[in-house]
């Protein structure tokens, strides 16, 4: 089965992790599949192989370890034009709409050859579409959904978000705009985020099922704590917060702000952050907000130099110069902690030269043509710590103390007064660790109200959401009737809307 959408954050991610989990909850084997991703949010695999971040969290439903198989194509915008592909893991060039073209065919042929493995060696794929399934215009070399439904012969449920409005019209044009043989594939729909009376919306929902001839096979509620692995970019907006705040252990809360860049990579990070009690966090844009937080961070980019220029024409560059002479926490993740530095080099990714960092630490930075993937494992004082690398920009000279110690590379990472800066993601995910240095940062923030939970487990937190997305398809879906789609495939004789496309 695949599970397209009307729209990107539809809600499709979260619905395939949820009848994932659901399945494997009632032993069936079952393992996740997108055949091509967009995001910059990313993790490393086992064998060090890169996928989206989406299909590592439905990989974690299924009982699995995140792999290659599972997300074949993973596109990394880094403009408006072009985006690196990395083809089964691994970085294989970088891409425009006319390479795409090009590369179609070959990129078809990966697709569906993982994708017929995985139905060798699972009871059930579940498959996630990309964007909507009614780009029209992309039909042609579109290969993760209704061309993928039609080469893997494989129903399509088709997901809408009630809560932008107009779902019915997003619903019954969806069906509309698709050619009759790609109509024949469209099974159902579900509605997804839905606040107030069902019994409102069963009159719309009778009357798309008169004028499609489809059912809809549930219609999830809204629920504001499902928050964590968001992937797409329109989940972090400027302004939004992260997870629920929770009550503050202690007197004091803590406030962090993310800066919200262009070409923001791994956002994701930030979440560790939001699930301690007391510890707010926002993403941000603007020079006030990086006065009043207690902590900011400068996250991952997929575009470090566009990315420090526009710190520099919005004046958070010196905000964030401003914080540190004040003596003020700042992190730097990854592309963020490249920023911090002295000098980058840069002849690969923006091929921009050499170009001075903020200088907010003793470190120079070069861009490399291999590109850093890897699981790591390390130690912060006697902390053991998990974490991931994902970049081409590499440590030609620290002057700083590391913050950590890497099993297999020694001293990683910078830590200098109120500046933290790491390559690793992941690394807020530690427990400890993120216990004791937020401790660490409310003292520096003057927050000595400000208590850490002594049993907070991120990883928990994670697996507590798959199971609640689970229990929402299992109460308000008709699972019986999403079984019977994966078992049996598409009904015959589902009808065809009649559209004029003489034009």
């Amino acid at each position: 089965m695949l599970i397209g959408g009307t729209t990107s954050d539809a809600g499709k991610s979260l619905v395939v992790a949820g009848l994932c989990r659901l399945l494997a909850r009632r032993g069936v084997r079952v393992a996740p599949f997108k055949a091509q991703n967009m995001s910059n949010n990313s993790v490393v695999t086992l064998d060090g192989g890169e996928i989206g971040r989406a299909q590592a969290a439905q990989a974690l439903a299924c009982g699995l370890e995140p792999s290659v198989r599972f997300n074949p194509v993973l596109l990394k915008p880094g403009s408006d034009r072009r985006s690196q592909v990395v083809v089964r893991g691994v970085a294989d060039g970088t891409i425009g709409a006319a390479d795409y073209h090009r590369r179609r065919a070959a990129l078809a042929q990966v697709v569906a050859d993982d994708l017929t493995a995985l139905r060798a060696d699972f009871d059930v794929v579940v498959c996630e579409g990309a964007g909507s399934v009614a780009e029209i215009n992309l039909r042609d070399s579109d290969i993760a959904n209704m061309g993928l439904a039609a080469s893997a012969d494989i129903p399509v449920l088709v997901v809408a978000d009630i809560d932008r409005g107009g779902v019915l019209a997003h619903l019954l044009g969806t069906v509309a705009a698709l050619e009759p043989d790609d109509q024949r594939r469209i099974a159902g729909f579900l509605v997804n985020k839905f606040r107030g009376d069902p019994a409102l919306l069963t009159p719309g929902l009778d009357e798309l099922a008169r004028r499609t001839g489809r059912p809809t096979l549930g219609v999830l509620p809204y629920l504001s704590d499902l928050w964590l692995d968001a992937e797409d970019s329109l989940s972090v907006p400027v302004g939004s917060t992260v997870g629920p705040g929770g009550e503050a252990h202690g007197e004091e809360r803590l406030s962090v702000a993310a800066i919200r860049l262009p070409r923001l990579s791994n956002s994701t990070d930030l979440e560790a952050l939001a699930c301690e009690p007391g510890v707010d966090v926002r993403w941000v844009d603007d020079i006030a907000a990086l006065h009043t937080a207690d902590l900011v961070v400068v996250p991952g980019t997929k575009a470090t130099m566009s990315d420090l220029g526009w710190l520099r024409a919005r004046g958070l560059a010196r905000a964030l110069g401003d914080r540190v002479a004040a003596g003020r926490p700042v992190l730097g993740i990854c592309g963020g902690y490249q920023m911090l530095g002295r000098r980058i080099d840069d002849d690969i990714e923006s091929v921009a030269g050499t170009v001075p960092g903020l200088g907010l630490l003793d470190l120079d930075i070069r861009f490399a043509a291999d590109k850093t993937v890897r699981q790591a494992t390390g130690r912060v004082g006697d902390r053991p710590v998990r974490g991931y690398e994902i970049h081409h920009g590499t440590v030609v000279r620290n002057g700083d103390p590391g913050w950590l110690i890497d099993d297999d590379r020694g001293s990683e990472g910078s830590s200098r007064g109120p500046v933290w800066g790491t390559h690793w993601h992941g690394l807020l995910s530690n427990d400890a660790l993120r216990r004791d240095w937020l401790t660490e940062v409310a003292a520096a923030a003057g927050r000595h109200g400000f208590r850490v939970a002594a049993d907070t487990d991120h990883g928990a937190a994670r697996l507590r959401q798959l199971d609640t997305l689970a229990d929402l398809i299992e109460q308000h879906a008709d699972t019986d009737a999403i079984g019977e789609l994966i078992t049996r495939g598409t009904p015959a004789g589902l009808p065809t809307l009649r559209v004029d496309r003489r034009g």
